[in-house]
């Protein structure tokens, strides 16, 4: 059972995963949100170094210095830090301690919202290299998978404007699998790796973990990158693939002028400075690249949205490295029927990138969208195009 508690100006919700103060969110990376809340739960006693390093790490081996660090993240989240100590202890030699005063809400089982996603399961799995990846399963029928993409959270999206109907609609007639890619949402921000090959390794640690053989896989945005990559890997374990707003080579990669790749690299710069600063007017760059004819509410949530789903050093890293990507040479490995999806006027990815694709890879389909939005909205008429094509597909 979800509880919230209270303390301070701070509620933490067990049910969203979400530390929030005054009801604003407080974007926190997972592993301190664990150790803040395994102390919460726990304030009755001292909690020991060890037993907070195996209840939060598990079996992962890590140093001293990661929990440190975790504590200290926990700790500015709350407005606490070491000398204070009004929110949480140390006990010399003996671990730590939540002592704030705590109201605990349990509000109980609630009316699950119609639709399949109300069906969301959340689970972990850990990637070789130790990074906890957060996956969900929601909906029912045959599975499809859905390769991550930047800037998602398993919980968030189920109310965001811009992610609600994605997965509802997908989830109408599948079990979708989805989970937040490394850097991200409610996986692991901090990571000894950060790549193009992680990202692909870990699409197949999670598909290992969800049990799936041989499945419909979907990819969007520098998912479809990923998505691409993981069926040329695996012929066999890919029955068919959709990209949506894909791209074979990232924008440093495709750059043919100066021009060109100085955008590339502004790109990386906006978002540094736009999350460093918590500034809208940096943010609201991406949030018009990426709903170009989405309304102001609509941008408001992507600007939160993206605010709460990673760190600035992460955005950075992100953006850096989705300009280096490069799939061109292994596209034509792809053996399974696939189609591309594209916006005919998309802001973010231009439409050439779609073409590219479908010409790259055997056995393709090329369908373009009357939408200038990178991330189709609700109620324009190339979501439901893009809805009802999709399921065609994947039923034939």
């Amino acid at each position: 059972m979800s509880e919230r508690y209270h303390f301070e100006e701070f509620e933490l919700d067990t049910g969203t995963y979400q530390l929030s103060a005054n009801g604003e969110p407080i974007h926190l990376e997972p592993r301190a949100l664990d150790v803040l809340h395994y102390l919460v739960r726990h304030r009755d006693r001292v909690v020991g170094k060890d037993e907070l390093l195996d209840a939060v790490w598990g079996d992962r081996f890590v140093s001293d210095a990661a929990l440190t660090t975790a504590l200290r993240t926990a700790r500015r989240a709350v407005r606490d830090d070491g000398n204070q100590q009004r929110v949480l202890r140390t006990a010399h030699r003996r671990g730590y301690q939540f002592v704030a005063e705590v109201d605990v809400e349990s509000p109980g089982p609630t009316r699950a919202p119609a639709g399949p996603s109300a069906e969301q399961s959340i689970r972990f799995c850990h990637a070789e290299d130790g990074t906890r990846i957060a996956w969900a399963s929601l909906g029912r029928g045959p599975a499809l998978v859905k390769a991550a993409n930047w800037m998602t959270h398993l919980v968030l999206e189920r109310t965001s404007p811009v992610w609600a109907h994605w997965l509802d609609g997908l989830a109408r007639t599948h079990r979708l699998v989805r989970y937040d890619e490394r850097g991200c949402g409610m996986s692991d921000w901090q990571v000894p790796a950060f790549g193009f090959d992680a990202w692909v390794d870990d699409l197949e640690t999670v598909v290992d973990a969800a049990g799936l053989d041989r499945f419909p896989l979907l990819g969007v945005s520098q998912g479809g990158a990923v998505a691409v990559a993981f069926a040329a890997r695996h012929p066999d374990r890919v029955s068919r693939l959709v990209l949506a707003g894909a791209y074979a080579r990232g924008r440093r990669v495709r750059a043919a002028s100066d021009a060109e790749r100085a955008e590339a690299a502004l790109d990386v710069d906006l978002a540094r400075v736009g999350w460093e600063r918590a500034d809208a007017s940096f943010l609201r760059v991406f949030a018009s690249q990426f709903l170009p004819d989405g309304t102001p509410e609509q941008w408001d949530d992507f600007i939160d949205f993206q605010r709460l789903t990673t760190s600035p050093d992460n955005a950075a890293r992100f953006l850096d490295e989705f300009g280096r990507i490069d799939v061109s040479e292994i596209a034509s490995s792809v053996a399974c029927p696939t189609m591309v999806l594209h916006s005919r006027d998309d802001v973010r990815v231009p439409a050439t990138q779609a073409v590219e694709l479908a010409t790259l890879i055997p056995d393709s389909e090329l369908v373009m969208l009357d939408s200038a939005n990178h991330l189709l909205s609700a109620t324009e008429p190339a979501w439901h195009e893009f809805l009802g094509r999709v399921e065609a597909f994947l039923d034939a």
